[in-house]
């Protein structure tokens, strides 16, 4: 009895382990359940009973009408009465975009061949010639001090430039005058011009973000399309998109902006249908200087000109600017960025029909459009803005700590300096391959919803981290402003990045997991819509199928997740050998952790787990870690495996998977069912919690990396702007690191001379002079170190004002 007992207890457990479908369970009931009762010694009546009882159960579970009408039809009439109210926009902003990569990580169980075979594609020549020459020339154009401080805008030449060249049109397709470049085209031309001027890469990003053109070229028609694509790819046309107002921020869906249909005169003609709209928008970028405005509205048609339905939904239009009662031109203050924002205002504006993006057959359908659009501001341009920004500090963060010395010591090599260096290099390194592998989805016709949430959430978070530490590292060269400061304008305007397109709070507490819980996960969103169809017979078909299958994932996740819990996921095959191999399986150990804590939270709490934001972070945070070491694994393997980067690796794989462990065990914590919480520790942790964080030994090497020039700091810090005159702040910086390491020897000589005695004086230069004039040194090398002195007292010193340089401007 004892071995019958075992062996139905471990083909359970491969039944499980292996996700084997309703017919695997009931050929194993058909066999086992009889011979439990044989073996039991039970009487014939008895045995008799338990086979009439099974052959009834198999009878139900096996024959699909019978299942259908017995268990899944009850089934779902309960989950239609716990299914949580979703309002339209939240059911759209589901539909909205596809599911990627997200989506292999819900699964339990990640099919890494398939990510490592996604190609590295790069940039083509067209693209790369224009981030050589034209992104090139853009930058060493840009004075941000300038620009910030002096005029709060760009300057005209700078302005015209960026029309001229097609900074508008990344997007916008060849036969409309665009450029029409890659995802990861866009996000290298943001990135590099990130790290010379934030109001640059705003005025950039904006229009080849979420607005005008992508929503023309998604949607418009082909009227539309001829009409406006032209003026925007030559910068005749201005764009800019409103949505957010005073009362409608995060929920956006509640704008009260509103537009009845009417007829009313417009351009001459009389009686013309259209509709007459009102709304107050802030916060809207190029808005002050915009020439045509992307507006959101509700739409309403009380005197039924287009239909019966009065309330028509979430509707866009492009209006130009100098329609009569379109108030544009006054301008918000960012956190001292001079990237031009400001609000905008109608009342009773009538625009005609042909004014909506998409034409009548596009009415109401406004939200669904923004949201599928929404992956290209998210997945783009602000992790390759805030990735911009983290190159230009982990370059001169490095430089600059190891041409400043305290104590006749570089600063670099003081463990506390070497901790925050440390954190700058391995967070450059994450969000990098973060950005890099998002922007590859969406060159393959991706438009990861979920993904671009994450991507959008841990950049901008890193970032703001990163330029901390930045800011600590250089300490009072950090904080006084002036035009040799390349930081402080960094620092201040990084809430910019953290507050738009969906604040951060928000979207780690409710978007993150709330949408991929049911977006990336293979089964939730199969059920909702099988509850929502109308058509009952067809629902239950759907929902038994998704059920059933669901039944089988959950099982399969628990099983795994204890067996892998219990032998360290070393059973877990992967396809990479070491330093990468435990990383893997690591990843797929928690993967199944994930999939199996999801579905058990989603089973006790119900709707519920909706409003119970902090778990619902913290699953979140797992899922984007597990999307970070991701992006790290596949970015280590595109760049060829190389050794030198491997503290980088290290430190990004060893960061995100004890970031992980916290996260799951804050879950564990905090759940409310504690049985469920003690099962769940149970299954996921059965030997405790080893993970650790990156060593002190791990982190000397990540900083070493930034201290001197090599290999792994210019990959960790390529595509950004280093300007070749030595005049400029950065480019100083570059010219002192590579002088400061040719001098050593020198300086070294010159020191041990000082302890000798042989040299008397006490400033630096002077003590040049006499080394030279005794024959320590020749006058080669006294130029050498002369310039050396020059170079380091540069990238020192902080800029001073007389006191009317710095009063307000009248």
């Amino acid at each position: 009895m004892a071995i019958l007992l075992t062996v139905v207890l471990v083909v359970a457990l491969l039944l499980a382990f292996f996700r084997a479908s309703i017919w695997g369970w009931i050929i194993a009931l058909a066999v086992f359940v009889p011979a439990i009762a044989y073996e039991s010694r039970i009487t014939d009546e008895a045995l008799k009973t338990v086979c009439i009882t099974l052959a009834v159960f198999l009878a139900i579970m096996g024959i699909p009408v019978l299942r259908r009408l017995l268990v899944s039809s009850f089934v779902l009439r309960i989950f239609r009465k716990i299914l949580p109210q979703v309002s339209q926009t939240e059911q759209e902003a589901l539909d909205a975009g596809t599911v990627g990569w997200d989506g292999e990580l819900f699964s339990g169980n990640p099919h890494w061949k398939q990510m490592l075979a996604l190609p590295k594609t790069g940039l083509s020549d067209r693209e790369q010639a224009f981030l050589d020459n034209e992104v090139e020339q853009l930058c060493a154009m840009l004075d941000d001090w300038d620009i910030t401080h002096t005029r709060q805008d760009l300057p005209p030449d700078v302005w015209q430039f960026i029309k001229d060249k097609g900074f508008f049109s990344l997007i916008i397709p060849k036969e409309y005058g665009g450029l029409e470049f890659s995802a990861q085209a866009q996000s290298a031309v943001v990135t590099k011009v990130a790290s010379r001027s934030g109001t640059a890469a705003v005025t950039v990003m904006v229009p080849n973000s979420l607005g005008p053109a992508e929503l023309l070229l998604h949607y418009g028609t082909q009227e539309q399309k001829d009409k406006y694509l032209r003026g925007l790819a030559s910068g005749k046309e201005i764009p800019c998109f409103a949505l957010t107002g005073p009362f409608a921020g995060s929920d956006a869906g509640a704008i009260p902006d509103r537009g009845t249909v009417c007829y009313g005169d417009f351009n001459g003609h009389k009686n013309v249908l259209g509709v007459c709209v009102t709304w107050e928008k802030r916060y809207i970028t190029l808005a002050p200087v915009a020439t045509l405005l992307g507006l959101a509205f509700k739409l309403y048609d009380p005197r039924n000109l287009l239909g019966a339905e009065v309330e028509r939904g979430i509707t866009l239009a492009l209006i130009p600017t100098d329609t009569p009662g379109v108030n544009v031109g006054r301008r918000h203050f960012p956190l001292n960025s001079a990237f031009l924002n400001g609000p905008t205002t109608g009342e009773n504006v009538f625009i005609p029909m042909e004014y909506i993006i998409g034409g009548t057959m596009r009415i109401g359908h406004g939200w669904r459009m923004l949201m599928d659009c929404l992956a290209a501001g998210r997945s783009i341009s602000l992790p390759a803005s805030a990735t911009g920004v983290g190159k230009l500090a982990a370059r001169t963060s490095g430089a600059y700590c190891r041409v400043r010395k305290q104590f006749h010591v570089p600063v670099g090599k003081f463990e506390g300096v070497e901790e925050a260096l440390t954190r700058i290099g391995g967070n450059l390194y994450v969000m990098d391959a973060a950005r890099t592998m998002t922007a590859q989805a969406l060159d393959l016709g991706g438009k990861p919803s979920v993904i671009s949430a994450i991507v959008k959430y841990h950049c901008t978070e890193r970032g703001r981290i990163l330029i901390n530490d930045a800011m600590d590292v250089h300490g009072g060269k950090g904080i006084c402003m002036g035009p040799d400061n390349y930081l402080a304008r960094a620092y201040q305007q990084a809430p910019i990045g953290i507050t738009v397109e969906g604040a951060n709070i928000l979207t780690r507490s409710l978007i993150i997991f709330g949408q991929g819980a049911v977006r990336s996960h293979p089964y939730v969103l199969k059920e909702i819509h099988a509850a929502q169809n109308q058509d009952n017979k067809r629902a239950v078909q759907e929902f038994d199928a998704a059920l059933f299958g669901h039944i089988s994932f959950s099982l399969s996740n628990a099983v795994r997740s204890l067996v892998y819990g219990l032998t360290g996921g070393y059973i877990i095959g992967v396809p990479t050998e070491q330093p990468t191999k435990r990383y893997y399986q690591a990843l797929t150990r928690y993967s199944a952790a994930f999939a199996f804590a999801s579905d058990v939270a989603m089973l006790v709490l119900g709707g519920a787990l909706k409003r119970r934001e902090k778990l619902s972070a913290r699953l979140g945070d797992v899922l984007s870690q597990m999307y970070l070491c991701s992006a790290v694994l596949k970015r280590f393997e595109d760049d060829g495996r190389p050794e030198e980067d491997l503290p980088l690796l290290h430190w990004g794989m060893q960061d995100g998977l004890y970031r992980i462990q916290l996260a799951l065990d804050g879950v564990l914590q905090n759940f409310p069912n504690r049985i469920a919480a003690l099962v769940l520790r149970a299954m996921i942790f059965p030997l405790g919690q080893h993970q650790r964080p990156p060593s002190d030994q791990v982190g000397h090497q990540v900083a070493s990396l930034l201290l001197k020039p090599g290999a792994a700091r210019d990959r960790l810090t390529a595509g950004m702007y280093i300007s070749p005159d030595e005049t400029d702040a950065v480019g100083a910086l570059e010219a002192a690191l590579a002088s400061t390491l040719a001098c050593e020897p020198l300086q070294s000589g010159l020191e041990k001379a000082r302890k000798e005695g042989k040299i008397k004086a006490h400033e630096e230069l002077l003590q040049i002079a006499e080394a030279r004039d005794l024959g320590l040194i020749d006058a080669e090398q006294a130029l050498q170190l002369e310039r050396d002195y020059a170079l380091r007292r540069k990238v020192i010193m902080v800029d001073d004002f007389a006191a009317e340089q710095l009063q307000a401007k009248g």
